[in-house]
């Protein structure tokens, strides 16, 4: 399958290792020829980093099957599939996906990887409106496999399914969102959970750590493996119904104190960074990174071998 990959930025790296491990013909493009010519670079560091961790298995064959195009003509002449990475600015989505709708074979669906500007916003005006999409993965897709599938109003249903089958072709995990809603739904499982958490700091329940310990050290440990309807179906005798008929009041009358909508206020970040760096200071950021990504990897390889399907 001939896949193109438009925008050289880090998800577009990161998305052009996954469609080169599945074994497809990937080519990507930047209107930047400098970022462009550095993606080749940077494709070639990740996919060592995948080979040296057990993940892929030859990180030279990978990276063959990734080439670079100074053209958006070449980049999408001939291609099944295009996943688009530009900037979240609508004007700069509304222009390319005016000129891959002109440019890319008919047949070929158009998704982008944005992770908050509905389909509908720039894609309305297009002759093959219905062939265009939101395909949002999670950071670094090469490592967390959900991709958020959410077409507008007017996406063709065999779209959907196309864009389905290929993310399930080549070892991710789609998600259909059925409707179009701002942030889709991680993002607004992860606004939620963030917003609670600002608050518990900001009422001085807990400070920045001891939050992060919940979710890391207990939350965070079931959640790698099954989801919160399954956690919850798993914690009571007689599944979920049982669970909710214990607990609901609970959650009830927790809710009636998680109706804030205020934006969290600059002494509350400005307290929760000071925190942060004096558990990690700034120049260790990077470095810090590079462990998690490698944890994630280690993550990855302990799901392959356990042969779990999560959801």
């Amino acid at each position: 399958m001939k896949i193109a990959v438009i925008g050289a930025g880090l998800i577009g790296q990161a998305w052009a290792l996954v469609f080169a491990r599945a074994g497809c013909e990937v080519r990507l493009w930047d209107g930047d020829a400098a970022a462009l010519a550095r993606s080749r670079v940077l494709v070639g560091e990740l996919a060592a980093e995948l080979a040296g961790s057990g993940l892929v298995r030859n990180a030279g064959e990978l990276v063959a099957r990734v080439a670079t195009c100074a053209r958006l003509e070449d980049a999408l002449g001939g291609v099944d599939y295009v996943q688009e990475n530009l900037p979240e600015v609508l004007a700069l989505k509304r222009e390319i996906f005016a000129r891959m709708d002109a440019i890319a074979p008919a047949a070929a669906v158009l998704a982008s990887s944005t992770s908050s500007i509905p389909a509908s916003a720039f894609t309305e005006e297009l002759a093959g409106r219905a062939r265009c999409l939101v395909a949002h993965p999670v950071n670094p897709p090469y490592l967390i496999p959900v991709v958020e599938v959410c077409g507008a109003p007017w996406t063709g249903s065999d779209t959907i399914d196309r864009c389905q089958a290929l993310m399930l072709a080549i070892g991710q995990k789609p998600v259909h969102v059925r409707k179009e809603l701002e942030g889709f739904i991680l993002n607004r499982l992860q606004g939620a959970l963030l917003r609670e958490a600002f608050r518990l700091v900001e009422q001085g329940y807990v400070d920045a750590d001891g939050l992060d310990t919940t979710v890391r050290d207990g939350l965070g440990l079931r959640w790698s493996f099954i989801g919160p309807f399954e956690t919850i179906d798993l914690n009571a005798p007689g599944g979920l119904a049982d669970y909710c008929g214990r607990y609901g009041g609970l959650y009830q009358s927790i809710a009636k104190e998680q109706t804030s909508t205020e934006p969290w206020s600059p002494e509350l970040v400005a307290r929760l960074h000071a925190e942060r760096r004096a558990l990690l200071p700034a120049e260790a950021l990077g470095e810090r990174r590079t462990w998690r990504d490698r944890r994630l990897m280690a993550l990855a390889l302990h799901k392959q071998a356990a042969g779990k399907e999560t959801t």
